[in-house]
């Protein structure tokens, strides 16, 4: 297949996590990166999204737990289009679980937008769902978020690399992912064919170099029993209290 700029810039992603330099990015940049995210695909054209800039370092550590340049915040947002009906004596239907959905498609979208039109300024990026291991209350404070309507969903930090990227993280393929006109389950054999391409050095797909010091047979054994952990009650009790005092639920 003839490789384009556009495939190149996608195929060249890659996170930085938590090894950005103290390099800044132009504001130009980040208002270039703004403008072309917002072309992003959306439910009826309401961009169901709000997106809010954080360039202190700081800030950024206290809500989601890295540093970089830049960030963007994405949440679903029904509170501004609400407020606009409101304002023309209009009624907008804003909450509710099939609103949170389409909403968070959307920032997704722009997010996933976002961290492409940035790459081909040459600045990387770390997509993180670090907002949520914070104390959800705190987020919305610190971001002012408005107490209905709008729910942080995720975070992406942009910036420069502090050191040179020389391995990028390696991702399964589409014959694993993929499904041709209906859902089919994998086969045993396509299972330990899995478990082998996340074992395979080569591949990169690995989060972490040493789980076979660590006494793992295979890669997925150090992924399942050390790294995905059931998410405590507590904390999907208060995801939800968010979603619910927010009028998605």
């Amino acid at each position: 297949m003839a490789e384009n700029e556009t495939l190149g810039t996608i195929r060249a992603l890659r996170s930085i996590h938590g090894d950005f330099s103290t390099q800044r990015i132009a504001d130009s940049d980040i208002d270039t990166i703004l403008d072309v995210a917002t072309r992003a695909a959306n439910a009826s054209n309401q961009q169901g999204y709000a997106i809010i800039v954080i360039d202190d370092p700081k800030r950024m550590q206290s809500l989601f737990g890295y540093e970089a340049s830049h960030a963007l915040v994405f949440c679903v947002d029904t509170f501004r289009l609400g407020e606009t009906a409101r304002h023309m004596g209009r009624r907008y239907a804003e909450n509710g679980i099939t609103t949170f959905v389409t909403g968070s498609v959307d920032a997704a979208l722009v997010a996933q937008t976002a961290v492409i039109a940035a790459k081909s300024l040459g600045i990387d990026s770390l997509v993180t769902n670090g907002l949520h291991r914070k104390k959800l209350d705190d987020v919305c404070r610190l971001l002012n978020l408005p107490d209905k309507g709008c729910f942080p969903l995720i975070a992406v930090a942009f910036g420069y690399p502090r050191n040179p990227v020389t391995v990028k993280k390696g991702r399964l393929g589409a014959d694993f992912v993929a499904h041709r006109g209906r859902y089919t389950p994998l086969t045993p054999e396509q299972h330990e064919r899995l478990i082998t391409e996340c074992d395979n050095p080569e591949k990169h797909i690995f989060m972490i170099d040493d789980w076979k010091e660590k006494g793992y047979a295979h890669y997925l054994d150090w992924f399942f029993d050390a790294w995905i952990s059931p998410i405590p009650d507590e904390k999907n009790r208060e995801i939800e209290d968010q979603m619910r005092s927010g009028g998605f639920l």
